[in-house]
């Protein structure tokens, strides 16, 4: 089976020690990415960690793909203990990061420890330098950026950052590359921040040599220079509209299931400020929105569909400059657009002020800084609601994706049982639902989808596969790249959720966490069928005797 190669590069930034591990042997049984990564974070991380602990480990991880010109293959994977849901979670990025990472020659990064002063550290084929930067406290992104490039020659596409929200351990702070793509859900950014990091970089030309199959690699570039899908004009925005008139989207914090002024936030007011195209690295789709107001002088990359429902729908705002303001906002200050929009959108229906754009983003800048209501507010909506006198919109933690499960019912029974909460990627059942595939109607009998489904996302991320490259990176032809049967590809992908969840086992996690803010037909039946289609215990846990570590712990 085709796989990464290169060793696991371990970094103790309180001790500012540097070590190389062979894991081999874990590459070849579990190809790279979010299955590697969450295998070693299942073995190296105490199970009672405190995410904002030393002991606490962060994975950033690329899969083989990633040593091909192909498009869809511009990403990484990077995963830890979450501070938002208190489990194990694993986000992606797109970029240019992976190339640069790959050129170091290693497989895997994992930091550890704790350091006592605000460092960047610099990885290359040669070793590991620390570097002390206080003058980066409080740094934003893009600042953080222009210091490497002005002391390093090392652009954004060099580097992983952590903006203010990181640094003030906001339980959604995202880890930002390229300025703009964001390994964003889970608050892996305030993992960081915990651990005096404000910046990697990656630098290097000790590539390994991966054999990537041809066909179909320029099969795949060739298509998707060619297509002319919808997304490649208004990226997942495209769909805004459809979304709201045929099923949910939701709006002013949940109170309502469509938006009076979508059109005003979709994909034709964002396509009218698109001003250039913007891709991922070697990726010929060139779905991103580089987008700009001539008027005020907004400029950003986006808004994607999901921050133009957190920060339009959701509050109640229908300009798409006031969301393009606040997709800059987060990108420049560190934070998940998802997480912090819901959170703000819970505060404005606190104090009835739907629409107010002006305090979403007062309260936005606040939070990242943990200043006044931001200090309550960056906690997240689980741990908030009460104080709001709100409704808890999340599960295991985490603020909801604009798809709405009240409507699509197996996208529902996937954001509760989903190891990571209540996020849209971790299953692919929307789409089968949208179509009209799937019926969107009812729970029962669909957890044997669900489980394939969840298990061809997990693999994905392994590869590693932009998600919106399924039309052209079909079963047959992952088969052909990776030299495997589909079947062992999805095996993959189910050892991965397996040990995700056995570690959220260990930690308290049960059927009790299995659940949803609102009622859905039938959802503790389809529970139970979907723990059996898993070979599951009856109360939501792993039999011991399906987990066999993968290497040994770390000391």
């Amino acid at each position: 089976m085709l796989h990464s190669e290169g060793p696991l590069l371990t970094i103790d930034v309180g001790e500012r020690t540097a070590t190389e591990t062979n894991i081999d042997d874990v590459l070849e049984t579990l190809v790279g990415g979010r299955a590697v990564a969450t295998a070693l974070a299942h073995d190296r991380i105490p199970f009672d960690a405190d995410p904002f602990g030393p002991e606490n480990r962060a994975y950033l991880s690329t899969g083989p793909l990633q040593q091909s010109r192909m498009s869809f293959t511009g990403r990484m994977n990077m995963t830890g203990l979450s501070p938002l849901t208190d489990g194990l979670v694993s986000t992606n990025a797109g970029g240019y990061l992976s190339r640069n990472f790959v050129g170091t020659g290693i497989s895997v990064l994992e930091l550890v420890g704790e350091s006592n002063e605000l460092i960047a550290i610099h990885v290359t084929d040669e070793g590991v330098e620390f570097e002390a930067v206080p003058e980066l406290e409080g740094a934003t992104v893009p600042e953080t950026s222009d210091y490497m490039t002005d002391t390093h020659d090392l652009g954004p596409d060099n580097c992983i950052a952590i903006g203010p929200a990181g640094e003030n351990r906001v339980r959604f702070a995202s880890v930002m590359t390229f300025d703009s793509r964001a390994f964003g859900r889970g608050g892996l950014g305030a993992v960081l921040g915990s651990k005096n990091v404000k910046c990697v970089t990656f630098e290097g030309d000790s590539e390994p040599s991966v054999d990537i199959p041809n066909p179909p690699e320029m099969d795949v570039h060739r298509e998707a220079a060619q297509s002319d899908d919808l997304m490649r004009r208004q990226g997942t925005t495209g769909t805004t509209e459809f979304i709201n008139d045929n099923f949910s989207l939701p709006t002013r914090y949940f109170q309502e299931h469509g938006f009076e002024h979508v059109a005003d936030i979709g994909g034709s007011a964002v396509e009218e400020k698109k001003y250039k195209k913007g891709a991922c690295s070697a990726c010929a789709y060139a779905c991103k929105l580089p987008t700009r107001d001539e008027e005020t002088g907004v400029e950003t990359e986006g808004p994607e569909f999901e921050t133009v429902y957190a920060f339009g729908s959701s509050q109640g705002v229908g300009d798409i400059v006031d969301v393009m303001r606040a997709n800059e906002l987060c990108d420049s200050l560190g934070m998940d657009t998802i997480s912090a929009g819901v959170t703000v959108a819970a505060y404005l229906a606190s104090e009835d002020e739907f629409g107010n754009a002006e305090l979403a983003q007062e309260v936005t800048e606040k939070i990242a800084h943990r200043d006044g209501i931001g200090d309550t507010l960056a906690e997240g909506v689980d741990r908030v609601h009460g104080e709001l006198g709100v409704d808890n919109y999340t599960v295991k933690g985490m603020e909801f994706a604009a798809h709405d499960g009240r409507v699509l019912h197996g996208q529902g029974l996937s954001y509760a049982v989903a190891n990571r909460g209540a996020d849209h990627m971790y299953a692919g059942m929307l789409s089968l639902e949208y179509s009209g595939e799937l019926d969107p109607e009812g729970t029962l009998g669909k957890a044997e989808t669900l489980v394939k489904e969840e298990n061809a996302s997990a693999f994905r991320d392994t590869g590693i596969v932009c998600a919106f490259g399924s039309d052209y990176l079909t079963d047959e032809r992952l088969e052909t790249l990776f030299d495997a049967d589909y079947d062992d590809l999805l095996e993959v992908g189910a050892r991965t959720v397996r040990l995700e969840r056995h570690f959220n086992n260990r930690r308290g996690f049960d059927r009790n966490d299995d659940e949803l803010p609102y009622e859905i037909p039938d959802l503790e039946d389809a529970v139970t069928e979907y723990y059996a289609a898993r070979g599951w215990n009856d109360d939501g846990t792993v039999p011991q005797t399906a987990i066999d570590p993968v290497m040994p712990s770390a000391d």
